[in-house]
């Protein structure tokens, strides 16, 4: 299918965006053509009340990408199908798994684009999109694509998921990027276990460390999941919060503790004036506060003045952490703070030129 890559995952919020961001940058900066889009858009809020989907349909990700890189409308390839509970039901209904003539009309538009380099983001696992017939898989053989995997690695035992995708993708799997690494542990990685999985057929591209920032999430966000109310600092809810922090023990403890932090989002009881006061002397990035009771006016004023987003929640502090924590590392990449780092662990951590030659062989 001409200098077309598929870039996917085994499971969702691997970092695909980052890659793409990366990869596509460094072919625009060679002089080459660069398009993107993800056949099966999964980023895109609409609901049947808003009216029809849009047309053309590009996904939330497509948009960021393409602004973030200045490419223009033709560069942005619309997706064939949205992902959501109402086209699911939709499709569940007909009973119909293909594609249909839009992964034709894909195929050939792809095709005739032999100048450059189009990028497809798959879906977030190997077999979400089955039910619209956009799969990873089904993607890499009726594009007759190379795929590049970015996976998220634990230990040893990630491997079983990287194997499976061989099995599944066969010739198609290109190569693998490992992904939220413990920095730590990286040289170790490229000492011995890239050779054992290059062993195995898999060719290891990256090694990329885990990163805070492109795990972190905004305060607008946590509002929006915690469905919070916001007290004061409503323009500042852009904020990212990279750690999290519960003050439910002594205000010494708590100020020891808040020193060693960064970036927080600290969740305390609403009768804790000593912690709130103490986490606004902090690198806190917004303050959670749960229970009954609503702050006292000199918090107010100091949360600010000293520009730090105050929230409620009627939440239990249990349930306001366990929203937190589920957040953290499954936020799209739509920042340009986040961005910016992304083009930057990419360029350093990924051989690019090796990527740009397999995709070249195997066009």
């Amino acid at each position: 299918m001409g200098n077309t890559l598929l870039i996917g995952s085994c499971e969702p919020f691997s970092g695909k965006s980052a890659l793409v961001l990366g990869l596509a940058r460094a072919l625009a900066s060679g002089g080459r053509q660069v398009r993107f889009g993800k056949p099966l858009a999964t980023s895109l809020e609409w609901s049947p009340s808003a009216g029809p989907l849009p047309d053309p349909l590009i996904d939330d990700d497509v948009r960021f990408v393409g602004s973030t890189l200045g490419l223009g409308d033709d560069q942005l390839i619309p997706s064939l199908h949205l992902l959501s509970p109402v086209t699911a039901d939709a499709r569940l209904a007909q009973g119909q798994l293909a594609a249909g003539d839009g992964f034709i009309q894909l195929r050939n538009e792809l095709s005739q684009h032999q100048d450059g380099v189009t990028l497809l983001e798959a879906a977030g696992s190997l077999h979400e999109g089955l039910l619209y017939g956009l799969s990873l898989v089904q993607l890499a053989q009726g594009l007759q694509a190379p795929v590049v995997l970015v996976h998220l690695w634990q230990d040893s035992r990630s491997v079983d998921a990287l194997l499976a995708a061989r099995d599944q993708l066969g010739d198609r799997l290109m190569g693998i990027v490992l992904n939220a690494v413990t920095p730590d542990e990286v040289e170790e990685l490229q000492r011995h276990v890239v050779p054992a999985l290059e062993g195995l057929g898999l060719q290891v591209f990256g090694v990329m460390p885990r990163s805070p920032l492109l795990r972190s999430v905004t305060v607008g966000e946590l509002v929006r999941r915690l469905d919070a109310r916001v007290i004061c600092c409503e323009e500042r809810l852009e904020l990212l919060v990279e750690t999290l922090s519960i003050g439910a023990m002594n205000v010494n403890s708590a100020m020891e503790f808040f020193r060693r932090r960064r970036n927080m989002a600290v969740v305390t009881g609403a009768d804790r004036t000593d912690i709130q006061l103490a986490a606004l002397e902090a690198s806190t990035q917004c303050l959670i506060l749960t229970g009954a009771g609503e702050p006292l006016p000199q918090l107010i004023s100091r949360a600010d003045e000293l520009e730090v987003p105050l929230l409620k929640v009627e939440s239990d502090t249990l349930a306001t952490v366990e929203v937190i924590e589920q957040a953290f590392g499954h936020v799209r990449l739509h920042e340009a703070v986040k961005a910016t780092y992304a083009f930057r662990l990419v360029e350093e951590h990924c051989q690019l030129d090796r990527i740009f030659s397999a995709l070249d062989q195997s066009a």
